[in-house]
C-alpha cells in the first residue's frame, strides 16, 4: 500500500511539473466563473457586430413615424423608437460601432502607451522624468472633462471622438508598462542579454517587452470597457457620433431629444440602449479581472 501510494504521488507529481504556462493559465481563467460569463456575453457582442446585416430583422435606418415609440411586440421585440425605426436592429448594428470605436481607441493608447512607458522604464534618468512629467499633466485632468476638450477643438465627429479617449487612456497604459519593465530590466536575464553584447532595442524586443505583457494585457482589457463607456458619453452628448448613427450612445440621446414622451410611452427606447452599454462594460471588467488572476500566479490560489 505505501508503494502504491508513492508511486500516485510520483506520477501526480509529474503531470503538475509537466503542465504548461498555457494550460496554467487556461484552468486559472475557465475556474472563474464571471470570466467566462463575461468571455459568452463579449462572444455574442462580436458575433452580433460581425453578423449584424444577417441578425438584424429590419434596417436599422428605415422610419415608420405612425408607430412612434410603439412598446415590444413580436414584430418588433424591443419596440420602435422616436421615429419608428426597429430598436433591436439598432442595438445589433450598435455593438458594431460601439465595439469598434472602444477598440480604436485602446489600439491608440496601448500603441503610443506602451512607447512612452517602455522608453521611460528602460532608459530611465531624464528620459523618464520628462516623459512621466507629461503623463502627470494628462492625469490631472477628468478623463472624460479632457476628451470633451479635444472633441471640442477638433470638432463633433466618432472618430475625433476615437481619438480623444485615445489620448486620453495613453497615461495609465504608459505607467503600467514603465512600472513593468522597471521590474524587469534589472532581472538576470537581461543582464545576460547585455553580457552578450545585445543591443538596447534587442534587449527591449526580444526581453523587456515579453515579459511586461501580462499587466499591459489586464489594463488593456480594463481600459475597453471605459472606452466603450466614454464613447457613449460622448455620443450622448452630441460630441460622437452623429444621428442616424446606430451607436448606443447616439440611441440616448436621440430618445431624450424627443421631449417628455420618451418618459411617457417610450422607456424602452433608452432601457435597451443602456442595457447593452451596461453588459458590455460589465463582461469587459469580468474578463480583465479574469485575466489578471489568471496571469498572476499569486493570486491563482
Amino acid at each position: 500500500m505505501a508503494e502504491a501510494q508513492v508511486q500516485q504521488d510520483a506520477i501526480a507529481s509529474r503531470e503538475v511539473k509537466t503542465r504548461s504556462r498555457r494550460e496554467d493559465f487556461l484552468r486559472a481563467f475557465l475556474s472563474n466563473r464571471l470570466a467566462v460569463f463575461g468571455t459568452a456575453v463579449m462572444a455574442v457582442f462580436v458575433l452580433m457586430a460581425v453578423f449584424a446585416p444577417l441578425l438584424a430583422p429590419y434596417d436599422p435606418l428605415d422610419q415608420n413615424l405612425p408607430q412612434k415609440f410603439a412598446g415590444p411586440s413580436l414584430a418588433h421585440p424591443f419596440g420602435q423608437d422616436e421615429l419608428g425605426r426597429d430598436i433591436l436592429s439598432r442595438v445589433i448594428y450598435g455593438a458594431r460601432i460601439s465595439l469598434t470605436a472602444g477598440l480604436a481607441a485602446v489600439a491608440l493608447a496601448t500603441v503610443v502607451g506602451t512607447i512612452v512607458g517602455l522608453t521611460a522604464g528602460y532608459l530611465g534618468r531624464w528620459p523618464d522624468s520628462l516623459l512621466m512629467r507629461l503623463m502627470d499633466v494628462l492625469l490631472a485632468f477628468p478623463s472624460i472633462l479632457l476628451a470633451i476638450v479635444i472633441v471640442s477643438v477638433l470638432g463633433p465627429s466618432l472618430p475625433n471622438a476615437m481619438l480623444a479617449i485615445g489620448i486620453v487612456f495613453i497615461p495609465q497604459i504608459a505607467r503600467v508598462v514603465r512600472s513593468a519593465v522597471i521590474s524587469v530590466r534589472e532581472r538576470d536575464y537581461i543582464e545576460a542579454e547585455r553580457a552578450l553584447g545585445a543591443g538596447n532595442v534587442q534587449i527591449v524586443v526580444s526581453g523587456v517587452l515579453p515579459n511586461s505583457m501580462a499587466p499591459l494585457i489586464v489594463q488593456a482589457t480594463l481600459t475597453l470597457g471605459t472606452a466603450i463607456l466614454d464613447v457613449a458619453a460622448l455620443s450622448f452628448l452630441g460630441l460622437g457620433a452623429r444621428a442616424p448613427t446606430p451607436e448606443w450612445g447616439a440611441m440616448l440621446t436621440d430618445a431624450f431629444r424627443s421631449g417628455f414622451g420618451v418618459f411617457v410611452e417610450g422607456q424602452h427606447a433608452i432601457i435597451f440602449p443602456g442595457i447593452a452599454i451596461a453588459l458590455a462594460v460589465l463582461a469587459i471588467n469580468f474578463i480583465g479581472d479574469g485575466l489578471r488572476d489568471a496571469l498572476d500566479p499569486r493570486r491563482r490560489g
